[in-house]
């Protein structure tokens, strides 16, 4: 796993600025507990160890968002899809995202009572069990792995990446790609379009669901399955 390791040791530099690190730092006002961080890394570890060798395709978006990662760990996985709490309503069972290590939530019940619900992370998931593709055989991840957020509005908020900070994902981007050599990877959205084309890889296009792109999102993923 030292390619694992590398990875981690990658994710424990957070850019300057308003970025939140959810594997390094503790959200006082929101975390349940100083224990956040450490088990944000544990849940990571396992969603990823767990698909080292079988996956086949990454689904890499922008950033990682204060209704998902920043409380997970996880890339466009939010507390709600971890807790199983969308089942049955979306079809998302609670334990799709990793086995060998009990899941957690990590905001304050006060936050939101159920866990933290994403959008993206909702239409993400429940895509792949209705085309029925195997959760261990996909990996997700975004192309700046820690989140940004709005200083004015505070951590639970979201900002778009500058393409300066864009670059500064670029070492822990091409770790995470030489876990899964032989994987497909599909760039969720422009953004990370624009990072694997920098990379000189070659990529699948989807369009990221949010802001009206769901209808398209599940399109092309449903065409992707069919070729």
């Amino acid at each position: 796993m030292s390619g694992l390791n590398s990875l981690f040791t990658l994710l424990r530099n957070t850019p300057e600025g308003s970025f939140f690190n959810p594997w390094y730092q503790h959200d006082e006002k929101h975390d349940l507990s100083e224990e956040g961080p450490e088990i944000r890394r544990r849940q990571l570890r396992a969603y990823l160890s767990e698909r080292i060798g079988r996956a086949k395709y990454l689904f890499i978006a922008e950033a990682l968002g204060y209704q998902g990662g920043h409380f997970t760990g996880i890339a466009m996985t939010s507390e709600r899809i971890l807790l199983g709490h969308h089942e049955p309503v979306h079809g998302i069972p609670a334990d799709g995202a990793f086995q060998s290590a009990p899941a957690q939530r990590t905001s304050k019940p006060a936050v939101n009572a159920k866990g933290m619900s994403e959008p993206t992370a909702t239409i993400m998931w429940k895509a792949l069990y209705k085309l029925g593709i195997d959760p261990y055989e996909t990996v997700l991840w975004n192309a700046l792995p820690w989140h940004p957020y709005d200083p004015d509005e505070g951590l639970l908020s979201n900002r778009t990446p500058t393409d300066r900070e864009l670059h500064q994902g670029y070492p822990s981007l091409k770790a995470f790609l030489a876990l899964f050599p032989g994987a497909q990877p599909i760039a969720v959205g422009r953004k990370c379009e624009q990072s694997l084309t920098d990379f000189d890889l070659p990529y699948i296009p989807v369009r990221h669901p949010a802001n009206g792109g769901a209808p398209k999102f599940r399109r092309q993923m449903r065409e992707l399955m069919e070729n």
